[in-house]
């Protein structure tokens, strides 16, 4: 699914856009035992609740593609024969209507979840979309006969409210209450099927982990048996990795540097220009960065070996999951050093009487603790 997609279905999870009838869940303690279970009509409920509900769906379809948001694809064999695929297509097929379908999901994701003694509640949804088409200016025109229906998972922690001050209109008074417990925003969920090409693909399911470094793999292993892909903090370090042992010696300041610039730039780009497509960078791409900073052919062959070998041949990867856009950063053992990634440009490096520097210039605003402060000629010594 690309974000166009994406954003297509989550426009539709508005109290007044979408056909969902129930929602359903259960609620589970630290002992991983269900104790309540969530069947509630969507018609009978307060607009508040409904809208809060609609939100925690819309949450587990948020986030940056490749790094929270991952395509999970599943083998033409298990589209054809397997317990994974068969109890998603039923929970799908039937609507989350069926009791027992419903429980079995249940047991799976519950003996598998690992949240680490929280208490959590697992939300699901089932929707039908009457696709339109699009006109000439990717306008809905009329409605077609393509329907997706899909299924919405969300696993949201439960913790306890905190007493607040609160104000009572009756007795025009402030006094104290707490809430009892409080649904948290979803920490992982799934979409099943995904709606690419604007119709269903079974073969595949959108997951969405609300930290990366969290992605609950073993939640992914027990309900949907296929490979994980790499997590955005596990391709940064590979690709770190990768560059370091390839350049060696030529892995300098300028290097990194013009590595992050040209990163940001395509990010930025993409951005702009709101391209539905996920952005993307090849090892070729990469390595034309690499040599237009002057490091040798045969590192960057070196580089592009590696790459294949670590990511796949072939491969790409986005570009927000390998630097940090927002920030530039140079640490050394005794200082850390954070600049505007649009003016890291002003970051260099220079060898001064056989001492290596990293040089930034002061003009006016120079701020010391918080205390704007002036740089003097008379302390500055040229040489």
């Amino acid at each position: 699914m690309n974000q166009k997609e994406r954003n297509e279905i989550r426009r539709r999870l508005a109290p007044d856009k979408n056909s969902i009838g129930k929602i359903y869940g259960c609620y589970v303690n630290t002992t991983g035992q269900i104790i309540a279970r969530v069947q509630a009509s969507t018609a009978l409920m307060p607009e508040l609740e409904l809208e809060k509900y609609m939100g925690i769906f819309r949450a587990s379809l948020g986030g940056t593609e490749g790094k929270n948001l991952i395509g999970l694809s599943f083998s033409m064999q298990q589209v054809l024969d397997s317990d994974e695929h068969r109890l998603l297509s039923a929970l799908r097929n039937t609507g989350l209507e069926d009791e027992e379908v419903r429980q079995q999901f249940y047991e799976k994701a519950v003996a598998a979840l690992d949240m680490e003694h929280e208490n959590y509640l697992i939300l699901l949804a089932s929707d039908a979309y009457d696709v339109p088409r699009k006109g000439r200016d990717d306008s809905d025109a009329d409605a077609s006969d393509t329907i997706f229906r899909y299924i919405l998972c969300a696993v949201c922690p439960v913790k306890d409210g905190r007493p607040e001050l609160g104000y009572n209109a009756s007795k025009q008074e402030f006094h104290g209450y707490e809430s009892e417990q409080i649904v948290s925003p979803p920490v992982i969920g799934f979409m099943f099927p995904s709606f690419e090409d604007r119709t269903a693909n079974i073969h595949s399911a959108l997951y969405f982990a609300k930290n990366p470094d969290a992605m609950h793999t073993e939640f992914i292993d027990a309900l949907f048996k296929t490979d994980v892909p790499m997590t955005a903090p596990e391709q940064k370090e590979n690709f770190q990795t990768v560059l370091a042992e390839s350049l060696e010696d030529d892995f300098s300041y300028d290097v990194m540097q013009s590595l992050h610039e040209q990163m940001r730039e395509k990010i930025e780009v993409h951005k702009e220009t709101k391209d539905p497509d996920p952005l993307e960078i090849n090892a070729r791409e990469v390595g034309a960065i690499l040599a237009d900073s002057g490091v040798p052919q045969e590192k960057i062959d070196v580089f592009t070996d590696k790459f294949s070998e670590q990511f796949g041949k072939g491969v790409s990867l986005n570009p927000n999951n390998l630097i940090e856009a927002k920030k530039f950063e140079v640490v050394t053992p005794q200082v850390k050093i954070t600049v505007d990634p649009k003016s890291s440009f002003m970051v260099e490096t220079r060898v001064i009487d056989g001492k290596k520097y990293i040089l930034i210039p002061a003009g006016e605003g120079v701020e010391v603790n918080g205390m704007n402060v002036k740089i003097h000629d008379t302390d500055v010594q040229d040489r």
